[in-house]
């Protein structure tokens, strides 16, 4: 999903239309929930998912550092933001502004960002089906042959005639075209080491910092260590993606007028084709989802259309659905509709259905589940500065209260993101300043759980250096104890 300006992110939380949902005892439901576990087949067909939640793929934000620290607090399944088939087609060259997901932005995180799944979205069922095997085959073939899989059909030599990519700036590649034979997918896990230059490079970051004081040196030490070999974001993870999820579901206008995302509600015949297309393309151990709409419109063709899909997606193989309950032309105006969701659900009870829609607090989580019947529940722009909202479902699944985040806690989570978020941005130049200016938007919605919410937000918008963002935590955030 995309929580871009234009897509209307900055509307206000509204609740969803759910007659009677407000009379739900969320905690009975919660702990009730956690005597008798998640549905069992989804654990069964992804090890380590097992609670009735996740994080979505969030476009501009869901990268490695946000994914780990939901998944520190107790997520136990993530999803990529969307990523463009031919960006990664074309190995990351031609990625404009047209176009959502970078591949450093997918990049998986090793051993604490698992399990993942990784989403994609195209328009051709080709270039789909060739960008789905290369996200999860990673450095099996190189850029050339992924390139003819998609414009000729085959892996081996060859390719006269076939028909170049248009990258999305205008610059055509032929698919036979490559670095050479070691040439590898982009995407492809982090080294098993990092190179002198990133250790380098967090070294003239401590003895460039004049009159840096302890917190920040001991900032970048925590980050030293995160960089060192053996360490997490080193440490490769024991199966990269386990899912491939098709994002059918985007509203976002540069996308639909790309053919892309949710303009397949428009065209199911299509839809369908890219399903098919990329099922087939994968080994049967790679679990195939998709993300959808609950239509393109409020039209009874539109409807119709939604279900032509639906249906096809559980026959063609797919594992599960994961249905936003408004439109797409609604984008993240108005209400979604959880009515929706409920009468799906009813008449589809051997499917695994996943919810999605005005998730805004853990609370939400639970009244979702028990209004609507779904699986699980994808919490989007609900935790954007909230990771605590995963911790809090563990905590009512077991029959606890859930507890809001201590200032302690909220410094020591905004300190993790921070050091995190520098490891991603390793390798890229003046990567202090861009990680500083890049967390100010997590600061902003993090800033709404403080008792001095306006004061720390103001702050958080003026920040534009790695000092700035420490003199914020020391000034707000004070350590316990003190």
């Amino acid at each position: 999903m995309s929580v871009e300006p234009h897509s209307q992110n900055a509307t206000a939380p509204t609740p969803a239309v759910a007659p009677g949902a407000e009379d739900i005892d969320v905690r009975r439901v919660a702990a009730d929930l956690g005597s008798r576990g998640i549905d069992p087949r989804i654990p069964a067909l992804v090890p380590g998912f097992d609670a009735p939640f996740f994080q979505a793929g969030l476009a501009g934000y869901s990268d490695a550092a946000m994914r780990i620290v939901a998944r520190r607090q107790g997520c136990p399944f993530c999803v990529t933001e969307a990523l463009l088939d031919r960006t990664l087609l074309a190995g990351g060259r031609g990625f404009s502004k047209a176009d959502l997901g970078e591949l450093h932005d997918n990049i998986p995180g090793g051993r604490e960002d698992h399990p993942l799944a990784g989403q994609i979205m195209g328009s051709d069922p080709k270039e789909m089906a060739a960008a789905a095997l290369k996200m999860i085959e990673q450095r099996a073939r190189n850029d050339r042959a992924y390139r003819r899989l998609a414009y000729d059909g085959a892996l081996g030599p060859g390719g006269e005639g076939v028909t170049a990519l248009r990258l999305p700036g205008g610059e055509q590649l032929d698919p036979a075209e490559g670095l050479g034979d070691d040439d590898a997918c982009d995407i492809a896990c982090v080294p098993s080491s990092p190179d002198d230059d990133t250790c380098e490079s967090l070294i003239d970051q401590i003895n460039r910092l004049d009159a840096a004081d302890s917190t920040e040196l001991s900032t970048l030490a925590a980050v030293a260590d995160f960089a060192a070999p053996g360490a997490m974001l080193a440490s490769p993870a024991p199966a990269t993606f386990v899912v491939v999820d098709v994002n059918l579901a985007c509203p976002v206008k540069k996308v639909d007028r790309r053919a892309r995302g949710g303009h397949w509600l428009t065209e199911p015949d299509g839809a369908i084709e890219i399903l098919e297309a990329v099922r087939e393309s994968l080994p049967p151990n790679i679990i195939c989802a998709v993300k959808l709409r609950r239509a393109y419109d409020d039209t009874p063709e539109m409807a119709a259309n939604f279900e032509r899909i639906f249906d096809a997606a559980y026959r063609i193989g797919y594992a599960w659905t994961t249905v936003h309950a408004r439109t797409v032309q609604q984008k993240y105006i108005g209400p979604s509709r959880w009515t929706f969701l409920r009468d799906l659900v009813r008449r589809h009870p051997g499917r695994i259905v996943f919810g999605s829609g005005d998730v805004w607090d853990v609370n939400e989580i639970f009244r979702m589940i028990a209004y609507t019947g779904v699986s699980a529940v994808s919490v989007a722009r609900g935790c954007i500065g909230n990771p605590w909202i995963f911790r809090q479902a563990r905590e009512l699944l077991a029959g606890r209260p859930a507890l809001p985040p201590s200032l302690a806690e909220q410094r020591r989570v905004l300190r993790e993101h921070f050091e995190l978020s520098l490891v991603v941005n390793r390798g890229m130049r003046r990567g202090d300043e861009a990680t500083s200016k890049l967390m100010r938007k997590f600061g902003i919605r993090f800033s709404q759980h403080h008792p001095r919410a306006e004061e720390v937000r103001q702050r958080m918008i003026a920040i534009n250096s790695m000092r700035d963002w420490l003199a914020v935590l020391e000034e707000f955030y004070p350590d316990e104890g003190r």
